[in-house]
């Protein structure tokens, strides 16, 4: 039995991770042909989750001792910790991935892995909400059970070094993260430290948690910025699996980010194949003021719905920059027009929507 924690992150006096017990080998995906690939691909799948399981979170308190949490696995495997940090514990100037420790007994055995938590930084004003499925990689699986059975191969036979990103994903979440923030030493760590991007990113997606590995290893292998992922635990039931549910799930986890970060302002990056467009408005109507620029990836090729063309209106009227567009390339263009380089913040992308649409105008000529 293993506890697979997933990337956790906190502010000031909240902190979040979680984790799940599983019976399972640590996931590997290393090239070994294609019988081997689908065997690695679908043990992804059929997980076998361990309920009623202790797990205690380890941190550093301020006072230079350990300070412990502990949970139980629910029926799922899943163990979830949302703690508040008391006293309150102050954010490193520059965002960073702090480490933490779960431990749990596997029989008589003591056993202790290390999970990461995001700490967005003080002189950070601006992030990054991401969605993933069809934003950065195909994943074929969002649609439910047809879709999975068109994109059988994308879902159960290709690894993560051979999935293609999407064109220009890696330039331009690197000019929207700002370059890395190199980690600072930790010798109570026996892990390997990760580097965080200037701006912090997260990541929403309707992909069931048994993909977290796997999406990691694609995000590191293709370069891309590493944040918390959110996830959904899928089940077969209309409540989990349906378009609803994952606009509910986008809209509800946006929410959470932007009530945890309430001094920080986001971009939202979508694309048109899940209602993104929709989900982000929402988000804008819900936190005024806090939704910095909004960029979908028209991928599928079709004309805007009604709820998007009402999405866009409502953008508008909020003076919210709005891009729609194939090529990310061209949002690189886009935001260096906007005057948002890689190396610096910017108080405020743009001032109207006027000046947006005379700029989408001129790419377009």
């Amino acid at each position: 039995m293993r506890v697979q924690p997933y990337l956790g992150y906190r502010n000031s006096d909240r902190l979040l991770i979680s984790a799940r017990a599983l019976r399972s080998g640590k996931s590997g995906f290393n090239k070994k042909g294609r019988l081997q690939a689908i065997r690695t691909m679908l043990a992804q799948f059929a997980s076998r989750e361990v309920p009623d399981i202790k797990v205690t979170l380890e941190l550093s308190g301020q006072d230079g001792g350990i300070e412990c949490h502990t949970a139980t696995t629910d029926r799922e495997g899943y163990v979830h910790f949302d703690i508040a940090l008391q006293p309150e514990r102050e954010l490193p100037s520059n965002p960073m991935w702090e480490i933490v420790a779960l431990r749990w007994i596997d029989g008589r055995e003591p056993q202790c892995v290390e999970g990461y938590i995001l700490a967005p930084g003080t002189q950070t004003r601006l992030a990054v909400i991401s969605d993933i499925d069809d934003t950065v990689i195909q994943t074929g699986i969002t649609g439910g059970f047809r879709a999975i059975m068109r994109n059988w191969q994308n879902v159960v036979a290709t690894l993560p070094d051979d999935r293609l990103a999407i064109p220009g994903a890696d330039a331009f979440y690197g000019a929207l993260g700002g370059g890395r923030v190199l980690p600072a030493g930790n010798a109570e760590s026996t892990g390997k430290q990760m580097p965080a991007t200037h701006r912090p990113f997260f990541y929403i997606s309707s992909s069931p948690w048994n993909l977290f590995s796997y999406l990691v290893a694609f995000m590191n292998e293709k370069r891309l910025p590493l944040g918390p992922l959110l996830l959904r635990d899928w089940g077969f039931n209309r409540k989990t699996f349906g378009a609803g549910a994952h606009h509910r799930h986008k809209t509800a986890s946006i929410a959470a980010i932007l009530a945890l970060y309430s001094d920080m302002r986001f971009v939202l990056i979508g694309d048109d194949t899940q209602d993104d467009l929709p989900a982000y408005a929402d988000a804008a109507r819900q936190f005024p003021g806090r939704i910095a620029a909004i960029f979908i990836r028209t991928a599928s090729g079709e004309a805007l719905s009604p709820a998007e063309i009402s999405a866009q209106s409502s953008l508008e009227a909020s003076n919210i920059p709005l891009w729609l567009g194939s090529s990310y390339a061209v949002g690189k263009q886009f935001l260096s027009a906007l005057g948002f380089t890689p190396g610096g913040e910017t108080e405020q992308i743009v001032k109207t929507v006027e000046k947006v649409e005379s700029i989408e105008q001129h790419f377009a000529q």
